[in-house]
């Protein structure tokens, strides 16, 4: 939008003007509502089909006698579950309303005009936003095979450098650093550099050298770890997450996090969530039979996906994606296109129930059959 169509821009900060929002995955109700459609599938923004387990409904269905007054500003239950289940001190926790209030906050309190953000091509497009919301220089690495190329990334640090993102697994290729490449990769940056490592997706990850960044924060105090509810856990309508960090980080986070800003079902559904091990592992074990259909799916056709540890796949459609992508909204199916990411030939798919996964794989051999 020009100034001429929108003056405001002429008073707003100069680096707004370029900036692009995040685009979010459609909504069911405005597909029906756009095409009249009433029984869409959709497998667009890696959610949990299972939705919240049984702990959490309880909680949440508890509190709601009390909607008419504040949640507790400190989220003083939600940080002693989460220290308790982290092993750290509370003071290490800073809650969000959803991990990506968390990318913000360290945004606002890190980056600057002047100063820069380093994170890799295909990556997690908040990362950008956050950066540029405040002024500040986004370096962006080549990357490699659809992933991390830390050496690209290592290139571009310099005495400008005051955040670098990571998000492991990465979102939207599914891509993921082992425990050797990323500690490494930490420890040889320097210490006034803010690493934050981003692991949203981490519960569904199953190989045996993936690693718990959450278990390096006492070793590296410029290491700020996330994670969210709103994947495994499946509250992603409450938005809830939050950071791991040397308590003096944290300190910096909460003097900037807003007030409430984490409601109070949500903080009584994570707090249940977190300790709720058997809807986690029903969860994962349900995203890796949906894995295993997707791709056994996109193989019978031939075609290419990248090999992902999230509750996600990108498939590589080999042309343009926007055409397919627009005819399987016809049949009521909603996948996300990545095109925004720089990858206009593919689709990111999210796992879903058994029966879902079905009807979007009949749903694409229509589309490529027609």
């Amino acid at each position: 939008m020009t100034q001429a169509e929108n003056p405001f821009l002429g008073i707003a900060a100069p680096w707004i003007s370029g900036l692009n929002p995040y685009v979010p995955g459609k909504p069911v109700s405005e597909l029906e509502r756009e095409l009249g459609i009433r029984d869409s599938v959709k497998l667009a923004s890696n959610e949990n089909p299972l939705g919240p387990g049984a702990k959490a409904r309880e909680a949440i269905a508890a509190c709601l006698a009390e909607l008419g007054r504040y949640p507790d500003g400190g989220g003083f239950d939600l940080r002693r579950a989460l220290a308790d289940y982290h092993q750290v001190s509370p003071a290490a926790i800073t809650i969000g309303n959803g991990s990506n209030d968390i990318l913000d906050i360290i945004a606002r309190v890190f980056l600057q005009p002047g100063v820069e953000s380093v994170f890799s091509e295909y990556s997690f497009a908040v990362y950008p936003i956050a950066t540029q919301s405040v002024g500040a220089t986004a370096r962006v690495a080549k990357a490699r095979d659809y992933g991390y190329d830390l050496d690209a990334m290592s290139d571009l640090v310099n005495a400008r450098t005051r955040v670098v993102w990571i998000a492991n697994p990465n979102n939207p290729t599914g891509t993921w650093l082992s425990a050797e490449r990323l500690r490494s990769f930490i420890g040889s940056l320097p210490k006034t550099c803010i690493v934050v490592v981003d692991e949203a997706y981490t519960e569904y990850v199953s190989e045996p050298d993936f690693p718990d960044a959450t278990h390096w924060v006492e070793t590296f105090p410029n290491l700020i770890v996330l994670r969210t509810f709103s994947k495994a856990h499946g509250l992603a309508a409450l938005r809830v997450g939050y950071g791991i960090s040397d308590p003096r980080l944290a300190d910096l986070l909460n003097r900037i996090r807003q007030p409430f800003n984490v409601n109070a079902p949500a903080q009584a559904g994570a707090a249940a969530a977190i300790h709720d091990r058997d809807h986690v592992r029903a969860s994962v074990e349900l995203n890796r039979a949906g894995m295993k259909q997707l791709t056994g799916a996109f193989q019978e056709m031939g075609l290419d996906y990248i090999p992902s540890v999230g509750n996600f796949v990108m498939l590589d459609l080999g042309r343009p994606a926007a055409p397919i992508n627009e005819a399987l909204l016809r049949l009521g199916v909603i996948v996300r296109p990545v095109g925004n990411y720089g990858l206009p030939n593919h689709l990111r798919i999210s796992i879903g129930l058994e029966q879902e996964n079905a009807r979007f794989i009949a749903a694409l051999k229509d589309v490529l059959a027609a």
